[in-house]
């Protein structure tokens, strides 16, 4: 049976169609209160942004979403988990603050912000699963221990997924920092000499200490280095790369796996809305954003994490790329927009294995909210 994905589109000629009034139809058509049941702790679950970044979900948007979670008689809260990598999210006392500097403050969201595995990500559950390469992963507590949870999603590309959205933002944005390290132990980078510049960027951002400049080029430690791609994500001039040490696609589906784990205890008691907005080649983990390779296309809901990523990705293609982006090629309506933006990477393999291990259907209807 097909999952149901709703859809409204950005245009606008009147004020019943602005934004916030089309994100508070799409809750109520999408029967997104399904979830929620009088007085549930409510996580809504999204990324605030480095500081430097500017392409996150708007908060005005989510204070939307917050609203008719209260309408719902629920008591939601903002929430995301603490980043592997040295930044400015890095512990919870930062990570509110460039939060709260990123727009999210109270009198605007209208929600506390509470960083879900504590100050320094040792607030975990370990959560049983069985699956291919865990039987157990660690999940963010407070996301753990929350009622239901609502997931909102900036659909992107990624240079070590190829692309995030809802497993994505599960799989990463619930594990605590010690659940992230074990899904990218299979990501080392290396260097393209030809290309670094001695910059030092690399080092100064590297959480463990593992990569030293010598002789005007930067040098990782394979023994120290964790695999985080943080280096990847930071380097201006892309010299560093991926050096798999198994196939990509596994960490593609150790995400998924991870993703699985982090909505196991909430069963019908989830809802995600992806925004199809700002889609950037790269994450907003890093402290910047790039112009995006389409045009916008909207917001999708849905209960279903690998429908609505599978409908995001087929929206995004269907688009023409914009050709002074960094989408080099692939511009065409119907070309696979994040396999030209990232080769090296199959993005449509973690949908295909969160069906396999039972996280939703890539079968889905597309229905457009008026």
């Amino acid at each position: 049976m097909s999952s149901k994905v709703y859809f409204v589109n950005l245009r606008a000629k009147s004020k019943k169609d602005n934004i916030p009034n089309k994100i508070q139809r799409l809750f109520d058509k999408a029967g997104i209160k399904e979830v929620l049941t009088k007085d549930d702790i409510t996580a809504i679950k999204l990324h605030f942004g480095e500081k430097g970044s500017s392409a996150f979900i708007h908060p005005v948007f989510v204070r939307q979403i917050v609203d008719k979670v209260k309408e719902c008689g629920a008591k939601p809260f903002l929430t995301d988990t603490n980043t592997l990598y040295t930044g400015s999210r890095t512990n919870s006392v930062i990570h509110i603050q460039t939060a709260i500097e990123n727009g999210f403050a109270y009198a605007v969201v209208n929600a506390p912000i509470i960083i879900a595995d504590g100050i320094y990500s040792k607030n975990s559950v370990e959560v049983k699963i069985d699956k291919n390469h865990f039987e157990t992963v660690k999940i963010a507590g407070d996301i753990y221990y929350s009622n239901s949870m609502i997931v909102l999603s900036h659909v992107k590309g990624h240079v070590m997924a190829g692309f995030g959205g809802a497993i994505k933002n599960l799989a990463m944005g619930c594990a605590t920092a010690a659940g992230k390290q074990v899904q990218h132990s299979d990501a080392k980078p290396k260097v393209i000499n030809k290309k670094c510049v001695g910059c030092k960027l690399c080092a100064k951002h590297c959480p463990v200490e593992a990569i030293e400049i010598a002789d005007n080029k930067a040098v990782i430690n394979r023994e120290k280095c964790i695999g985080c791609g943080e280096c990847i994500t930071i380097c201006p001039k892309r010299a560093i790369q991926i050096q798999w040490e198994t196939d990509s696609d596994i960490f593609i589906e150790k995400m998924a796996e991870y993703a699985y784990g982090a909505v196991k205890n909430k069963q019908g008691k989830v809802a995600y809305f992806n925004f199809v907005m700002n889609v950037t080649p790269m994450c907003d983990c890093v402290p910047w954003s790039d112009v995006p390779i389409v045009n916008d296309v909207g917001i999708l809901a849905s209960f279903d994490p690998v429908a609505i990523d599978k409908a995001s990705i087929d929206l995004i293609n269907k688009q023409i790329g914009i050709k002074n982006s960094d989408l080099k090629q692939g511009h065409e309506s119907g070309e696979d927009k994040f396999h030209c933006l990232h080769p090296q990477v199959d993005a449509n393999r973690i949908l295909e294995y969160g069906e396999e291990i039972g996280l939703g259907s890539t079968d889905y209807e597309l229905i457009e909210i008026k």
